[in-house]
């Protein structure tokens, strides 16, 4: 199962890095969406192997409010990155190799009122997967903006790891009372594990982000990429064609109901 006491690395713009315990909470004033449009990223960054892959982030630096990055490393390069926007980010950690940590990231423009973060160990290769809920206040509103970033357990016989792990974090997300937005990898590549992700997801609420053309990264045929959401009016979507990655970038706009 997921373990509690876990821990999540910040980045900031003055470089600095804080670890932040299980049941951190701050006093947020600023607000990260209002009633305007939003623009969010989901993309498996592919541990910033390839060239470039920096690049497709600064072309979107400005524009999206979010961005939800699975096997993100706390690399010099993307470290830079956050300095120069100013933006703030938040990781959860897997694994350790030379110094380099390596899980989700969400990255936003301003801090999360509270967090939560979660590991599952892979079944048979024991490398952790991760997953990071983030709560941010909401501009002239009294209800908060849930964001969660996950990337799914991937070698495992049959689906229960799988569904141990999802239903985890639905259960945290199920108890939120404002607009919710769930996105990453989520390794749905049998059609035991997409039925089962759609049946955990729907009784929950959530509705699934649909692409008019789709070419979002696939093994076996199906899909690995998806965006949920509750509470929002979605309004384009979009899949950025790239080869700095073995996965494509999502990018999603929304405005709240």
């Amino acid at each position: 199962m997921f373990k509690k006491r876990n821990y999540t690395l910040r980045y900031r713009s003055n470089n600095d890095v804080e670890v932040i315990l299980p049941n951190h909470q701050l006093s947020v004033n600023k607000s990260l969406i209002d009633h305007t449009s939003f623009s969010v990223l989901v993309w498996n960054i592919y541990k910033q192997k390839r060239a470039d892959c920096i690049d497709i982030l600064e072309q979107y630096a400005n524009t999206a409010k979010l961005i939800l990055l699975q096997e993100a490393q706390n690399t010099p390069q993307l470290l830079s990155f956050i300095s120069k926007h100013h933006k703030v980010a938040d990781h959860v950690p897997t694994y350790c190799f030379n110094d380099i940590y390596a899980g989700v990231m969400t990255i936003t423009e301003s801090l999360p009122s509270a967090l939560l973060s979660f590991r599952e160990k892979e079944p048979l290769i024991r490398v952790p997967k991760s997953a990071l809920i983030t709560i941010y206040p909401i501009a002239h509103s009294k209800k908060q903006f849930l964001v969660a970033n996950v990337h799914a357990v991937n070698f495992s016989i049959g689906v229960k790891i799988y569904r141990q792990q999802i239903h985890m974090l639905l259960n945290r997300i199920k108890e939120h009372n404002g607009p919710i937005i769930l996105g990453g990898d989520f390794n749905a590549w049998s059609q035991q594990r997409l039925n089962l992700l759609y049946d955990l997801i729907h009784s929950i609420g959530l509705r699934s982000v649909n692409f008019t053309i789709d070419n979002r990264k696939t093994f076996m045929g199906r899909p690995l990429d998806f965006v949920f959401y509750r509470g929002l009016q979605l309004e384009t979507a979009e899949i950025i064609n790239t080869k700095t990655s073995d996965h494509n970038p999502l990018l999603i706009k929304f405005r709240l109901d």
